[in-house]
């Protein structure tokens, strides 16, 4: 049997211009197909547009297991211009190991802080590799070397990279223009460090073939080759593959996996599939799948957290571009939380329970938001209570094609991007896809998302013991039909139930079925008995009067709760 050869996909991401392409090359030794800014548009800019992937092969390191074979890194090589980070998204859900670049003479920059934010969410382990080290002059290179290193454990100090190697590597001394003959500086010991963090990543054969292709060409005699990197499941030949963007199905005719044919493939491979009578250019990049296991969805429902270097709230109503498997389009949003007496229940991983009672938010509740009514009721000690887990409805311009379960990253692509300013918003996971185009009729009535109604009016006069009127709880056109039977609360203390309208001005009568206490009696009977010394005709003066009694207006309070979504409007009291 060959040696097995065990495949680690090793993300570089970086800013634009610190060297990312630079020490692919210089760390690689087999280029692959789309490797090496193939791009023609690419070599012109001299920046990576694409995902370029090139592989590294080295000995098995002993932590790996025992016996002979061979440690593959698979460079996933992203783009580090900023109009393009949504391509970076699409490779950071295939990457076991990220290598952040950083330009040993600028340090941090905009796009350095947002691949460690893609990171974090999308990949387990770091390195961190301080390029560019010929550009230091010989004497003060040491020292300032290590004050970057300083300063690069104080960044990630607060993420889950806390810790991670620092390397420091000149990938091609004296830049673009130099010789060949240079020597990379540091390169070797780059590889034994990737080597020391390469782990066994967790691959899983079972579930749906998903293959995100990054690159498609036709060969002449052979058919057409897509090349890209197994997301989920497994392939073999013979078996179907689907292309979901243009609805076609075809059959694996053979697979090469780096120059070497084979007969299957599994999760986390790099691979060539070879099928028949397929232009290549409907499809530079795209996702394949077993037939029928991706679905097109109008909206969905996520579970979400936001990035904490997102400047901002997160507003319901705001307009996102939202990243979902492999497509980035344009989405609104809409929060909501647990209702306010779940809100520290455990939280669902990858299911949605549509049994549940949801309270609708107008934003996406974090330490500095400004907590709303509905949530303060909880406020104890005045600080704001946070729920464990927020969901939100997102709705998309277009349809989307994506896996069921999904990583999901929300941002705000449009802002400037020379503004030195994270544009990722936030991250969460695809639960509920709604396939239907008419999803407001058909899907949207089952989530129970609702607000909280508050509303405040004053008794105006005393009509007996068990009832009084009251008026300022409504407009004058509201039909108060609708509200009869609901249950209101005076002031005073007392419960009372909306019996009907009253006269033509919006004013009511409230039945208060265990009577009116005595104080309260005395309260109305004095208020409006002020009313009625003012004289009938002196109306100017009935206005002042009203005014000095109106220090102690009985008020009525009227709340109730309204789901979102239901078509009728229907309003519920506890």
């Amino acid at each position: 049997a060959a040696p097995r050869v065990l495949n680690v996909n090793v993300g570089v991401l970086g800013h634009i211009d610190s060297g990312k392409t630079a020490l692919a090359r210089a760390l690689s030794t087999t280029g692959s197909t789309a490797a090496f800014d193939r791009a023609p548009q690419s070599r012109a800019r001299g920046i990576t547009l694409d995902l370029g992937f090139s592989c590294l092969r080295t000995a098995l390191p002993p932590q790996l297991g025992p016996g002979p074979g061979e440690l593959q890194f698979t460079l996933v090589d992203c783009p580090g211009h900023a109009s393009l980070i949504r391509t970076i998204i699409g490779g950071a859900q295939i990457i076991d190991l990220m290598m952040l670049v950083i330009d040993v003479t600028k340090g941090m920059q905009t796009q350095s802080a947002e691949c460690l934010v893609i990171g974090q969410i999308a990949c387990q382990k770091m390195v961190v590799v301080l390029n560019k080290i010929d550009l230091l002059p010989e004497g003060k290179r040491q020292s300032a070397i290590e004050k970057m290193t300083k300063k690069m454990q104080k960044t990630l100090e607060n993420t889950k990279f806390c810790g991670c190697p620092i390397v420091a590597v000149a990938a091609k001394p004296g830049g673009p223009e130099a010789p060949e003959s240079e020597n990379p500086l540091g390169v070797s010991e780059l590889i034994e460090v990737l080597k020391s963090q390469a782990y066994l990543p967790s691959r899983d054969p079972s579930g749906h073939f998903l293959m995100a292709v990054d690159h498609c060409f036709s060969i002449k005699g052979q058919g057409t080759v897509m090349t890209g990197t197994i997301l989920s499941g497994s392939v073999s030949l013979g078996d179907n593959v689907e292309i979901p963007a243009l609805k076609v199905t075809k059959k694996v005719k053979s697979m090469q996996m780096f120059h070497t044919p084979v007969t299957y493939a599994m999760q986390g491979d790099r691979v060539g599939i070879c099928v028949t009578q397929f232009d290549p250019k409907l499809l530079e990049r795209g996702l394949i799948c077993t037939p029928e296991s991706l679905h097109t969805i109008h909206a969905a429902i996520i579970s979400l957290k936001k990035i904490q270097y997102f400047r901002g709230a997160l507003q319901t109503k705001a307009k996102f571009h939202i990243t979902v498997g492999h497509e980035t389009v344009m989405g609104r949003v809409m929060f909501f939380s647990p209702a306010p007496a779940n809100f520290n229940e455990e939280i669902q991983e990858n299911v949605f329970d549509f049994e549940k009672d949801y309270l609708y938010q107008e934003e996406y509740l974090s330490k500095d938001s400004n907590s709303s009514e509905e949530n303060k009721e909880n406020d104890q000690a005045g600080e704001v209570q946070l729920p464990r887990q927020q969901w939100a409805l997102l709705e998309f311009e277009k349809p989307v094609t994506c896996p069921k379960l999904c990583l999901v990253i929300g941002s705000k692509l449009d802002t400037d991007i020379h503004a030195n300013t994270c544009r990722l918003a936030f991250h969460g996971v695809l639960l509920q896809g709604m396939e239907d185009k008419n999803y407001m009729e058909t899907f949207l009535p089952k989530l129970k998302v609702y607000k909280l109604k508050h509303k405040e009016g004053q008794v105006e006069r005393v009509m007996d013991d068990y009832s009084v009127i009251g008026r300022s709880l409504f407009k004058k056109e509201t039909n108060i039909q609708i509200f009869v039977g609901l249950k209101v609360k005076l002031s005073t203390g007392e419960d009372g139930i909306i019996d009907g309208g009253f006269g033509q001005s919006g004013k009511f009568k409230i039945r208060i079925p265990d009577g009116l206490k005595p104080d309260t009696k005395m309260l109305l009977t004095v208020a409006s008995k002020k009313k009625t010394k003012a004289g009938k005709g002196d109306a100017a003066k009935e206005d002042e009067s009203s005014k000095n009694d109106s220090a102690q207006p009985v008020t009525i309070s009227l709340l109730f709760k309204r789901y979102v979504f239901d078509t009728q409007k229907k309003m519920i009291q506890s």
